[in-house]
């Protein structure tokens, strides 16, 4: 866990976070969530489906009193305590806890690169703690638990979209246990209905408080609708299918492999619910890196159960796991081990939070056009202003409400067609000059290597005010600066 809590502290890096904290700062100072686009030119009034704003209201909360290194560390927190529960769900499956460590860090590995400060952390969270209720309610454990689920869906579907997870694993686990109990256990219709009955009330209550949110009915469209997006899916990397040409990728890979293998090799099988949650995450891992995290919180526990059984088929390996003896879990050992990790994350907390700081202005200056911004500010620059895709975020951050962006990370908002008009000026093709004319562009702000800028320092009608190694600057010809 201490291994984890500090992987977790990292400088500031996405993009989206920028924006993120800008909407947390409008939802306090106004005391009014934003239904409609209020960061844009491009899409100004246009339908804006605030779907995080729980999530932007705490970001805020948290950085207003704390700063970057609260953020930091509270998310840190957050990630860490979603691989606490997943742990315990490996140690559920296995009486031996390296088994359980080796399942979880594989897992953990594998997820690393999507780690960070961004609402998509709760979802991260949330699904843990769903996949554990269900799995104590399969086992026949836990019928009370299983009601917390309502309150908390309540909760995940005002802080992030992804709350579309939780249902589906719903009904993943109410389809598994029906599959179990008539293929495995051949019993009746009747037997399985007062197996499932409870959780398909529970299920139809989440989708219940699912419309429990400023957005309303439209909460339940939003996540199909983000799904088909052709422009998202091309140009927007985390939407795009593993590349597993990418080292990123690798620890995918290995999590893949060893899934396949170790059955071979172990005395038990995966039960069918366990493959067809496998199955179902494995797919949609294929098809968008998003869902790359809820398929590792799924494969974690299965292999430790596999480990467990090849481990336990070998009479050595069985020899010296059976000398360690049954590791207590009871109250009184978890306390101790609680207060352990809260006692050595206390001592840990401040170095890296110093060393993570340290790195943050660096990071953000090789990643984000900070002198650029000052030059915005300080020249007054004519707008509106096209931008890079990347860069909108810390743009609606540092120059909002004075200046508006021409697109940000709210891909939803901007829709196929612009995103589309914003790659067609982008890579300089042979339409780039109309959607600039058609907008009223006066600034353009790219990075120096990009074909869009090769274009406008060859074009007389555009000047190019301000250049360094990260963020080039051109304003029509003809226009004075402030």
């Amino acid at each position: 866990m201490l291994y984890i809590f500090a992987t977790a502290f990292r400088p500031i890096m996405d993009p989206d976070f920028w924006w993120h904290l800008k909407t947390g700062q409008y939802i306090v100072t106004t005391k009014s969530i934003p239904r409609t686009d209020i960061f844009s030119v491009s899409r100004f009034g246009s339908e804006w489906v605030t779907h995080e704003w729980l999530s932007e209201i705490l970001m805020y909360a948290v950085f207003s009193l704390w700063g970057f290194g609260g953020l930091i560390v509270v998310f840190a927190l957050v990630i860490t305590f979603a691989f606490w529960i997943a742990y315990r769900r490996c140690e559920s499956r296995t009486p031996h806890l390296f088994v359980a460590a080796v399942a979880l860090l594989l897992g953990v590995t594998t997820t690393t690169p999507f780690w960070g400060v961004r609402p998509q952390m709760f979802s991260l969270l949330f699904a843990s703690v769903f996949l554990a209720v269900l799995d104590k309610y399969q086992r026949g454990e836990g019928n009370r638990l299983i009601w917390w689920l309502v309150p908390l869906m309540l909760l995940w579907a005002n802080m992030h979209a992804g709350f579309a997870i939780g249902l589906v694993f719903i009904l993943l686990t109410i389809t598994g246990i029906a599959i179990d109990e008539a293929i495995l256990h051949k019993r009746s219709l009747a037997f399985i209905w007062t197996r499932i009955r409870r959780l398909c009330l529970v299920w139809l209550m989440c989708v219940v408080a699912v419309v429990i949110n400023p957005n309303g009915l439209r909460l339940y469209s939003y996540p199909f609708e983000t799904l088909k997006s052709y422009a998202q899916m091309r140009y927007i990397g985390e939407w795009q299918a593993p590349d597993f040409q990418d080292p990123m990728f690798l620890p995918l890979l290995i999590l893949i492999l060893v899934l396949v293998c170790v059955p071979i090799f172990s005395r038990k099988r995966p039960r069918l619910s366990e493959l067809l949650i496998l199955l179902v995450t494995l797919a949609a891992a294929f098809r968008s890196v998003r869902n790359i995290p809820f398929f590792a919180l799924v494969a974690m526990p299965v292999l430790a159960d596999q480990f467990w059984s090849w481990l336990s088929a070998r009479d050595r390996a069985t020899e010296v796991i059976s000398n360690d003896g049954h590791h207590d879990n009871s109250r009184r050992a978890l306390a101790i081990n609680l207060l352990g990790f809260v006692v050595m994350a206390v001592i840990l907390t401040p170095f890296l939070v110093r060393r993570t700081l340290g790195r943050q202005p660096r990071s953000q200056a090789g990643y984000f056009p900070v002198a650029a911004v000052d030059f915005i500010k300080s020249q007054n620059v004519p707008q509106p202003i096209y931008n890079e895709y990347q860069w909108g975020g810390y743009l609606i951050w540092h120059l909002y409400p004075q200046y508006r962006v021409y697109i940000d990370g709210r891909a939803d908002v901007y829709g196929d067609a612009l995103i589309e008009e914003y790659y067609t000026i982008y890579g300089g093709t042979r339409a780039w000059r109309e959607p600039l004319d058609s907008h009223g562009i006066r600034t353009v702000l790219v990075k120096p290597d990009t074909p869009i800028a090769s274009l406008l320092r060859q074009d007389k009608g555009w000047q190019n005010v301000f250049e360094d190694s990260h963020a080039v600057i051109f304003v029509r010809s003809g226009t004075s600066l402030q």
